[in-house]
């Protein structure tokens, strides 16, 4: 049915998958440092922080990921060039993680800020007053339930970041995407390969909110049994 294509557009498949988490992870931790950043008391950091979530959330991926892309590639091509160590290749995968994480580690960063401010300040208050550490206080009392108001919004972004790797075919990056366009061109049959990567898209999808569902019901459980 598929003429021997499938396996390939399954390591494809692979291949997003291990694109979308390495994005995540770059995303994460740019969203922390972006929220962060945003509820410090440095201006010049909330300045930053508020030029790069409304820059990139303003901005369409597809242009991002080519000027990252295409616009990494001379940028490294003129530093070479100054320091005469050759010619060096940007690569695909590479590229596409940093605009993918870059990307939603705006979205994340506003996620994170809304958790943080909905952590009631005096619990944090009450941890400094009992002896504890800042460390401990963030450890054991703001983290775990900034979590919980974290999680709907951080679920949702990752949806929308899972499906967004499907822009990387634009760069070469050979994902279920490309490789579905390619045996469709090849085949004649585009329909049943899109079709394909629709299926497959879906799989992912369905997975990652099953999981999610998981998760936010752990982290509610004793909010849960407080309210009955």
């Amino acid at each position: 049915m598929f003429q021997g294509y499938f396996l390939t557009i399954l390591g494809g498949a692979a291949l997003t998958l291990e694109l979308a988490l390495l994005s995540l992870l770059f995303a994460l931790v740019a969203g922390l440092a972006g929220a962060s950043a945003k509820l410090s008391g440095s201006v010049p950091l909330r300045w930053l922080a508020t030029t790069y979530t409304t820059v990139v959330r303003g901005v369409p991926d597809l242009v991002m990921m080519l000027l990252v892309f295409y616009g990494g590639q001379m940028l490294v091509n003129q530093v070479t060039e100054y320091l005469d160590v050759g010619y060096f290749d940007l690569n695909p995968m590479v590229a596409g993680v940093l605009t993918i994480g870059f990307i939603f580690g705006a979205y994340f960063a506003e996620t994170f800020r809304g958790a943080f401010l909905a952590v009631p300040s005096g619990q944090l208050e009450a941890g400094a007053a009992y002896g504890m550490t800042r460390w401990q206080v963030f450890t054991r009392i703001l983290f775990p339930q900034m979590l919980r108001h974290a999680l709907p919004g951080l679920g949702n972004n990752w949806l929308v970041l899972l499906k967004s790797t499907a822009i990387v075919s634009m760069i070469g990056l050979s994902d279920m995407t490309w490789l579905a366009d390619q045996a469709g061109r090849t085949t004649r049959e585009p329909f049943l390969f899109y079709l394909l990567v629709c299926a497959l898209y879906l799989v992912m999808t369905t997975a990652s909110s099953w999981l999610l569902g998981r998760l936010e019901r752990r982290y509610s459980v004793g909010v849960r049994s407080a309210e009955l």
